[in-house]
C-alpha cells in the first residue's frame, strides 16, 4: 500500500507542483485547501487520483477528517504576500499561526510524527551585509534616504554601501511585517511540536518562488507575478527603486522537488527533529533583471524603472542553499535563463476576486 501525503494548500501555485511530483514518486496524496477566493480565481485542475477535501485548516474538525489515514503532512496553506494594510493581521496570524497549530494538535493525536512546513526568507528581514567591521545586519531603511535615492543600507560610520552577502541559516532572524512574523510563529510552532512530540519537522525558507500558475492580479503575490501579468496586459513592467534590488529566483519546480527531498529525508530522521533549510537556485539576480529577462522573452514594452519605493521593503536578500544541498542532496534544475523564457508566455491563474 503507497504511503499516503497530506499536502494542505495543494490546490495552490506551489501546492499543485508538489502534488504532481509526489503523484509521480509513488504517493497517494490528499489535498486539503479552502479554495479561498481572494487565491483561487477559478477552480483549479485537480488530478483525478488526489482525494480532494475543500475545508479550512483552522477547522479541528475538518483537519481531523484530512489527517484520517496519512503517514506525513506537507504543509503549503497560508496566507501570503506583504498584504494591503496592518488591517490584514489578523485574517495573516488565523490563517498562518492558528492554522498550523490546529494541524499540529491534529497530528499529535493521529499520531504522525512527519512534518514539512513552507517558510520563507522573510523571516530574515534584510539580508546579511559586510562591512568595515565584518558581519552586520542594518536596520529598517530610513525614508529620507529611500526618498533621496539612497537605496542600499549605509555603513554608519563611513556613510558608504555595505557588501551583501549570502544569506545562511544560522543567520540572525528579524522578522519585519506581519506576513514575516507569522511565518516565524509556524516554524516556532513546529520546532515546539517536535520537541514535545518526538516529531521530525523541516522548514523550507522559500525565497523568490516563480513558475506558471503563478496567482495573477492581486496584492498578495510576488513580484514575478505582477510584471508577468503587466506584460500580458501589454503594459511595461513597473520596477520600483533602481532594479539593483538583490534576489534569488527559484523555479516552483525546483521548490517542489526540495519538499520531496525533505519528506524523504524524515524518513527514519532523529526524533524531535526541527530543521531549516533555504530553498534558492543559489544563483544572485536583480529585480531589473528578470524584468528584462521576462519583457524580452514575451516580446513585449522594456521595464520603466520608477524610483518608488515601499517602506519595510528590504534592498537584498539572496540565498546560500548550500545546506540543501549537502543534507539532503537536493539541486536546482532550471536555469534563470530557462525558466524565465517559459515563464513569460506560461499561462497564470485566473485573476482572483478582491
Amino acid at each position: 500500500m503507497s504511503p499516503r501525503l497530506l499536502v494542505t494548500g495543494g490546490a495552490g501555485f506551489i501546492g499543485g507542483v508538489i502534488v504532481s511530483q509526489a503523484l509521480a514518486r509513488g504517493w497517494d496524496v490528499r489535498v486539503l485547501d479552502s479554495l479561498r477566493p481572494d487565491v483561487h480565481g477559478g477552480l483549479p485542475a485537480i488530478d483525478a487520483r488526489v482525494d480532494l477535501l475543500v475545508g479550512d485548516v483552522t477547522d479541528p474538525a475538518t483537519v481531523d477528517l484530512a489527517l484520517s489515514g496519512v503517514d506525513a503532512v506537507c504543509h503549503q496553506a497560508a496566507k501570503v504576500g506583504l498584504g494591503v494594510a496592518f488591517s490584514d493581521a489578523p485574517d495573516y496570524v488565523r490563517s498562518n499561526e492558528v492554522g498550523t497549530a490546529v494541524l499540529l494538535a491534529g497530528m499529535t493525536v493521529a499520531g504522525i510524527d512527519r512534518l514539512v512546513l513552507a517558510s520563507s526568507m522573510v523571516v530574515y528581514g534584510e539580508g546579511s551585509y559586510r562591512g568595515p567591521h565584518g558581519f552586520t545586519r542594518p536596520g529598517p531603511r530610513r525614508e529620507a534616504d529611500l526618498a533621496a535615492g539612497r537605496f542600499d543600507p549605509l555603513d554608519p560610520e563611513t556613510g558608504e554601501p555595505l557588501e551583501p552577502l549570502l544569506v545562511t541559516e544560522d543567520d540572525p532572524l528579524d522578522p519585519r511585517n506581519v506576513y514575516a512574523s507569522s511565518k516565524l510563529g509556524q516554524e516556532y510552532l513546529a520546532s515546539s511540536w517536535a520537541r514535545s512530540t518526538g516529531g521530525r519537522a523541516i522548514a523550507l525558507r522559500y525565497h523568490n518562488v516563480y513558475g506558471p500558475g503563478m496567482p495573477q492580479n492581486t496584492p498578495y503575490a510576488g513580484v514575478a507575478s505582477l510584471f508577468r501579468s503587466a506584460l500580458e496586459r501589454g503594459e511595461a513592467p513597473r520596477v520600483f527603486e533602481d532594479g539593483r534590488q538583490r534576489r534569488d529566483f527559484v523555479h516552483v519546480a525546483d521548490v517542489a522537488s526540495a519538499n520531496l527531498a525533505a519528506l524523504e529525508h524524515t524518513i527514519g530522521a532523529p526524533a524531535a527533529l526541527f530543521r531549516a533549510f533555504n530553498v534558492g537556485s543559489g544563483v544572485v539576480h536583480t529585480i531589473g533583471d528578470m524584468a528584462e529577462a521576462l519583457s524580452r522573452s514575451a516580446g513585449g514594452p522594456g521595464p520603466v524603472t520608477t524610483g518608488e519605493y515601499r517602506l519595510g521593503d528590504v534592498r537584498h536578500i539572496t540565498a546560500s542553499s548550500e545546506r540543501l544541498r549537502t543534507e539532503l542532496g537536493w539541486s536546482p534544475a532550471v536555469t534563470f535563463e530557462d525558466g524565465m523564457l517559459a515563464f513569460a508566455t506560461a499561462p497564470l491563474r485566473a485573476a482572483v476576486r478582491r
